[in-house]
């Protein structure tokens, strides 16, 4: 032992010392004030927390694990400067009614200083059905902005520099088209694929595991997946081919815990068949990206978006050999939690938003969307979104909280917690390995029986009232009979779209489109075949949403899911 690890043991014995002693006076002296409160506090996620933390907390954490920001295992932050360098993308998300009226959303929010794009569609168009289908009939454009072919892309994008703005779009059963027609909209304009930023969402397994959106059987599915991974990997070298998600896992009711641990599980299996079709980890890895949650408990999500990128390091390094130290960076989009969103007293959201998007920025984003205060119940109004917007530009602007990186690194608490979560992260990766791999558990309903039971557990104790909810179960008013402004829904929507998809089809080739389709079976037989190609050259003649799909169905059937029990 050398002078400096005696001087180190030596300290933290005088401080258990003297912790065990003031601990031993605080406890009697509690015990004789209140000896009927001795309730166990625990995070969200059930983790018991200790009154207070000290050195001796972190006595068995190595610093190597700690790090400094910008180096392996990244737990401090992706990049070394990080807000110094520059700050995250603020990044509302938008959608509704048909492309030109989801264009002027996002010409406003441009003009409120946002600074990037995101896009969320609208039922039909996530399940990959054309507006003009049976089961499309009354959700065209209601929950989101309806894209039935290129035509719509082009309008969407209208007047909007792709090269100069980033662009995320949330859709996933249906995600290689329209990651297509953004591939063909910029090749028709003449950009240089490599200048485009941005990402698609893309993460089909968090859909049988949580969302419940899905067309194809699991195993197709995952190979449309790899197919978008290989063709960016090759052509866009600034743009994710997927966005792996948690927050749909934690929005179904996991806990911050499986969060993380079903995220990386479906990581794994993303990696691996990437690799299985020759993608090298280093050229595909830097491109992979992550979408988490920023729920309730401040100092819990923190620690989790820290043991993410940790853990991830470790996995891409450790399990997969990656070298390129980019693909081993965990970089992710937060949002903030739609769950949490009351529509009682609902002008006190904002609140609640405020302290997530802050704790999304202690934890490391680098890209956030904080929710608008009517989102519990209706697609954001115009002024909802600003003062959402506005949110994220006081904490970047008015804070000074972006001064210094990961300003709470070192916190007993804080680091204490971030090891606490990535060893309980690391028990369910290693009981999912033992019970199969990623696609077997989601076939036994491994996943979907966890966060049933969690959503279950926290329901009881939110009834109880053990779970706070201010304005529910907490400081409850008698709501009066106000009128909430709401946006409205154009019932003309459906029949626009409707006369746009048909205008397209009489005006396109359409032996050539057969042609294609026909060819598509062929290569949807032969897995070794990427589809991307294709489909982009099918949506370039004309080819909709479901002319893609329905012909896809054909070859591979639909997905049922097995009852959890």
């Amino acid at each position: 032992m050398n002078h400096t690890d005696q001087h180190d043991s030596a300290a933290l014995k005088h401080i258990e010392k003297e912790f065990n002693e003031w601990e031993k006076n605080e406890v009697e002296s509690f015990i004789k004030r209140a000896p009927e409160s001795q309730s166990e506090y625990t995070t969200a996620s059930g983790m018991p927390t200790k009154r207070t933390y000290t050195p001796l907390d972190l006595k068995n954490t190595p610093f190597e694990d700690i790090g400094f920001p910008g180096q392996y295992p990244f737990t401090r932050g992706p990049y070394p400067t990080m807000y110094r360098g520059r700050n995250w993308t603020m990044r509302q998300i938008a959608g509704f009614g048909t492309a030109r009226e989801t264009n002027g959303r996002f010409k406003y929010l441009i003009a409120q200083g946002q600074t990037g794009l995101s896009i969320d569609f609208d039922m039909p168009t996530l399940m990959g059905y054309d507006s003009n289908h049976p089961m499309s009939q009354g959700e065209v454009g209601r929950e989101g902005v309806a894209i039935d072919t290129l035509a719509d892309m082009e309008e969407l994008f209208d007047d909007i520099d792709l090269t100069k703005i980033s662009v995320s779009m949330t859709i996933n059963p249906s995600a290689w088209i329209l990651y297509a027609m953004y591939i063909a909209l910029a090749q028709q304009r003449g950009y240089d694929l490599n200048d485009l930023s941005g990402t698609i969402q893309n993460d089909i397994l968090k859909e049988y595991i949580a969302q419940k959106e899905w067309i194809f059987p699991v195993r197709p599915s995952v190979r449309l997946v790899r197919d978008c991974i290989q063709y960016g990997s090759e052509n866009m070298k600034r743009y994710n081919a997927i966005n792996i998600s948690g927050y749909h896992i934690s929005e179904a009711g996991s806990t911050a815990v499986q969060e993380v641990a079903y995220t990386m599980a479906t990581t794994m299996e993303y990696v691996k068949t990437a690799i299985d079709a020759g993608v090298d980890v280093n050229e595909f890895g830097p491109r992979l990206s992550f979408f988490f949650v920023s729920q309730a408990d401040f100092f819990e999500e923190i620690a989790k978006f820290r043991a993410a990128r940790r853990i991830y390091a470790k996995i891409m390094r450790e399990k997969f050999g990656a070298t390129n130290p980019a693909a081993s960076r965990l970089r992710f989009h937060a949002q903030t939690a739609a769950a949490t969103l009351t529509k009682p007293q609902y002008t006190i959201n904002p609140i609640r938003t405020a302290l997530q998007a802050l704790s999304a920025v202690l934890g490391g984003a680098q890209s956030l969307h904080t929710n608008g205060m009517d989102e519990a119940f209706a697609i954001p109004t115009e002024e909802a979104m600003r003062i959402a917007l506005r949110t994220q530009q006081i904490i970047a602007y008015e804070t000074n909280i972006t001064q210094v990186v990961d300003p709470l690194g070192g916190s007993y608490y804080v680091e204490s917690l971030t090891d606490e979560i990535e060893r309980e992260v690391w028990k369910i990766l290693d009981e999912v390995e033992e019970l199969g791999g990623t696609l077997q558990c989601i076939d036994d309903g491994y996943f979907q029986r966890g966060i049933s039971d969690s959503a279950y557990d926290f329901a009881l104790r939110k009834a109880s009232g053990e779970r706070p909810v201010i304005g529910v179960n907490m400081f409850v008013q008698e709501e009066e009979d106000v009128e909430i402004e709401t946006h409205p829904h154009d019932p003309e929507t459906e029949r626009r779209q409707i006369e746009r998809l048909n205008r397209v089809k009489n005006n396109r080739d359409e032996e050539k489109v057969q042609s294609m389709l026909k060819q598509l079976k062929e290569q949807a037989e032969d897995e070794s075949v990427n589809l991307m190609p294709l489909t982009i050259e099918l949506v370039r003649e004309g080819a909709s949403m479901g002319d893609i799909v329905e012909t896809l169905k054909g070859i591979w059937g639909t997905y049922r899911e097995k009852p959890v029990i």
